[in-house]
């Protein structure tokens, strides 16, 4: 029986605790902190994360009730609801964000040979927001409509392994094109965006920075035929055309050609035309890439389900960013633990397992794989068997 430490230790282990203090150095996160650190901050929200707890007070009452383990888990600090609230309210929500993004870089590197589907040597990204709605009186700086409050949560996309790598929190009324002006647009690289980020002075900002972008067109595009190619129509591809804007202002703001692909997917009877600034990659590619995109909204889905960013532990910015970055942490350090141990479980079952046995003493590889100790034989067992009856 493994006798070492238990899971929630070991899981922990993950964390590059170097770049998580130079986090809090940058922001002073611990100035003037003697008992309840920065770290023991994240460990209280990683523990919220990973077992769904609803409230600080369920956070309390959970973690009070494993007392003695407390210290094995790496908490030194005394846990309760009040100090932690004033933790989340107080501190500097940036900590959490410098540091998800060094796991998301670790991660990265982790997953940077993995398939995706496509074959494409460039990278891909998909951009996309998903909606989290609030109440307007708890959250009033987060006023979305009239008697409604809501915030975005813009991501970015890896498809390699569906890490996400740039993160961007607005106010609900923040429209998703105004995110384009804060991406760093990486050369030869891929973006695949839905037609709401249609806005071809921007888009012409990938074509100038030589990246490339695959996106949605709108039914209303004015446009003329320069040329075309011949595509396999059983592929479900209808056309592959060189065009140029028509329109006065669209064509100012975009005056180079674009590529116009026209793809009917018969599995759901609908026709997608879509728009790009590659001339290189076959029709089909471009279609398929698109095809890509439905990754975001899986992420979303998979994020508001089994993480803790519908219920908020405190009211304020400062509060919901914490908690939805340190949220964010906790996914991208999972996988970042599942391609270390080169596990064959999806992340769903791993943050399943993680749940009920975070203070376990037991392996960390042996408690999220297939092996079990049922069906080992022991000599010594002083059990009976039927046989013996």
């Amino acid at each position: 029986m493994y006798t070492g430490r238990i899971v929630f230790s070991q899981l922990m282990d993950f964390v590059p605790k170097s770049d998580f203090e130079k986090c809090v150095q940058q922001y002073q996160g611990n100035y003037r902190i003697r008992k309840f650190s920065c770290y023991d901050q994240y460990l209280c929200m990683a523990f919220a994360q990973l077992t769904y707890r609803e409230s600080l007070r369920d956070i309390e009452t959970c973690l009070r009730a494993m007392q003695s383990k407390l210290y094995h888990a790496g908490i030194r600090g005394n846990v309760s609801k009040s100090t932690l609230s004033d933790a989340n309210e107080n501190r500097d929500w940036r900590i959490y964000a410098d540091f998800s993004l060094v796991l998301i870089q670790i991660a990265r590197n982790l997953y940077v040979d993995d398939d995706f589907g496509v074959k494409l040597e460039q990278i891909a990204y998909v951009l996309d927001s998903s909606t989290i709605d609030l109440c307007l009186s708890l959250f009033p700086w987060a006023r979305f409509r009239r008697y409604k409050a809501a915030i975005k949560l813009h991501t970015l996309l890896d498809l390699r392994g569906n890490i996400p790598c740039f993160i961007c929190i607005t106010d609900g009324k923040t429209h998703d094109v105004n995110i384009l002006d804060k991406l760093a647009l990486e050369p030869g690289a891929f973006y695949i965006m839905d037609r709401g980020y249609i806005d071809f002075a921007r888009l012409y900002v990938f074509t100038s920075s030589l990246a490339f972008f695959v996106i949605r067109a709108k039914k209303n595009l004015d446009f003329n035929r320069r040329s075309y190619r011949l595509v396999d129509k059983s592929t479900g591809l209808r056309c592959d055309q060189t065009i140029v804007l028509k329109g006065r202002k669209s064509s100012e703001q975009y005056p180079a050609p674009l590529r116009r692909i026209s793809y009917y997917d018969a599995e759901n009877k609908k026709r997608f035309v879509f728009l790009t600034n590659n001339f290189t990659l076959p029709a089909l590619t471009i279609a398929q890439l698109y095809k890509c995109r439905w990754q975001v909204e899986l992420f979303f889905k998979w994020v508001k389900q089994h993480l803790r960013i519908k219920a908020f532990f405190g009211t304020s910015m400062n509060a919901v960013k914490t908690q939805i970055w340190i949220a964010i942490s906790v996914y991208v350090l999972v996988a970042i633990v599942k391609k270390r141990l080169n596990l064959d479980r999806s992340m769903n079952e791993i943050l399943q397992i993680l749940s009920i046995t975070l203070f376990e003493k037991v392996s960390i590889f042996q408690v999220l794989t297939e092996f079990s100790l049922q069906n080992q034989i022991c000599e010594s067992c002083n059990q009976l068997s039927f046989k013996d009856f």
